[in-house]
């Protein structure tokens, strides 16, 4: 199945993407997105406590399943003024 990944803050300067298309085995969950970013990106771990997601615009865990077609988003914190 294939699922939009919406980058924000940190992570879209990491990855140097603000989105793209994941294409996910049927019944993955947002586990199996983070476990393939953290390949290209380990550091990404640091931000896990503290980081937002959401599916459809619904905030999400790591193990809300996903289906097809679905917009995820990670959304670490911001800081600034």
């Amino acid at each position: 199945m294939k699922v939009t990944v919406k980058y924000f803050a940190v992570c879209h300067e990491e990855l140097g993407r603000e989105e793209e298309q994941m294409e996910l085995p049927e019944e993955a969950t947002l586990r199996d997105i983070l476990d393939r970013l953290e390949e290209e990106w380990p550091e990404i771990t640091e931000f896990y406590q503290v980081m937002q997601m959401s599916v459809n615009w619904e905030y999400a865990t790591e193990g809300t399943q996903l289906s097809e077609g679905d917009e995820v988003a990670l959304i670490p914190p911001v800081t600034g003024g």
